[in-house]
């Protein structure tokens, strides 16, 4: 299937690891342009060059989303090079384990500057260019706004604060073509994830007990089904899909779990 998306710039923060990183792979495979916007700008440059090195034009903008005006500095750096945007992917963050009886105000605030405030910030900078250009933008979200984790309450509510903005923004933005949607993570296996597995007692066993669980196959969720998901609902191709929260995950959070043992 032609996407339609050759040349088009698509901005993907946290674009350099993990399901970003997936998110960019395949942007390029379709021929659209990705700019990587990203914390690191040496980790930035590695998938920037990788993509070079097989005839992939990219893009990338150093900037730590935490500060709020690194999200206005990255869209004027994107709009400097290429004097346009497409769409956008807001990706970056990161399950940080500020939970409610061990959590401090400082950590809670702070949480949601890491997880949803610069989606805030990155869709309102880039929306002139997205009017102009009828682009369309893809909040990744997780489960635990759905399922709640534990120990986790800032990102269940940056979760929760992304789901909803995904709907707002798409009511908001009706009048000017732009669709809004959102691709829900469960269990994705990525080189975060597996760090965190290792640092459990057993974490074989542990992960084994996940996988279980996922209807589906009774496997991890692959960044590259995460960013084909992105990818299409960026495209013309899903041009009457607004407002969704689609969860690309085996029928983790909505299945019956007695499903995956039968």
């Amino acid at each position: 299937m032609d996407l339609k998306l050759q040349n088009k710039v698509i901005i993907v923060t946290g674009g350099a690891k993990g399901i970003g990183e997936g998110i960019v792979q395949v942007l390029a495979s379709e021929g659209a342009i990705p700019v990587i916007v990203g914390r690191n700008a040496e980790d930035n440059q590695k998938v920037v060059d990788a993509l070079a090195a097989v005839g992939k034009e990219s893009f990338q903008v150093a900037a730590e989303l935490t500060q709020p005006d690194a999200s206005e500095k990255a869209v004027n750096a994107v709009l400097e090079k290429y004097g346009r945007i497409d769409g956008l992917v807001n990706n970056a963050g990161v399950n940080d384990g500020v939970g409610l009886e061990n959590g401090t105000y400082e950590g809670f605030v702070a949480s949601l500057h890491k997880n949803v405030v610069h989606y805030y910030l990155m869709a309102h900078y880039a929306l002139p260019a997205l009017k102009a250009s009828k682009g369309s933008i893809v909040n990744i979200s997780s489960k635990t706004a759905d399922t709640g984790q534990g120990g986790t309450s800032a990102y269940a509510a940056s979760n929760g604060g992304r789901n909803a903005l995904t709907r707002e923004w798409a009511v908001e933005l009706l009048k000017y073509g732009i669709r809004v949607n959102s691709v829900i993570v469960a269990e994705c296996w990525t080189p975060l994830y597996e760090k965190w597995i290792e640092t459990l007692p057993n974490p074989q066993e542990k992960l084994a007990a996940i996988t279980a669980n996922i209807p589906l196959e009774n496997r991890m969720t692959t960044a590259e089904e995460i960013a084909n998901m992105t990818v299409f609902l960026l495209s013309e191709k899903s041009s009457h899909t607004t407002g969704q929260l689609i969860y690309v995950d085996g029928g983790y959070v909505h299945l019956d779990r007695a499903l995956a043992n039968s």
